[in-house]
């Protein structure tokens, strides 16, 4: 039985460039290491974890890469705040002199 049927939401992998093919140009550690990919879509028929897959993507891009994950979560982020710009747009607002609106703040 395949680990996941066609249709199931997965994440593929796939070597873009291997480290002898990224150009001269890039820092000496980012030329060390494979230029690779990771991408999310519906796979395009039943497959076991490890195999090459095609999926279709969430805008419709076909894409073949080693199955690497099923329902794959979204863990990117933006990082932790950096206090000196959560204030910003009020100090901003204040120089321009726009009027802070209260009810903005209250929940």
């Amino acid at each position: 039985m395949p680990d996941a049927l066609k249709g199931t939401w997965v994440q593929i992998h796939k070597i873009v460039l291997k480290p002898e093919e990224r150009t001269a140009r890039l820092p000496d550690d980012t030329k060390k290491v494979p230029l690779e990919f990771r991408l999310k879509g519906f796979l395009e028929h039943d497959a076991n974890l490890g195999e090459e897959v095609e999926i279709v993507t969430l805008i419709g891009r076909r894409v073949k890469g080693k199955f690497i994950k099923i329902n794959p979560e979204y863990e990117h982020g933006f990082g932790r705040p950096v206090p000196q710009l959560l204030t910003i747009g009020t100090e901003l607002r204040k120089i321009l002199g726009g009027e802070e609106d209260e009810a903005r703040h209250e929940l």
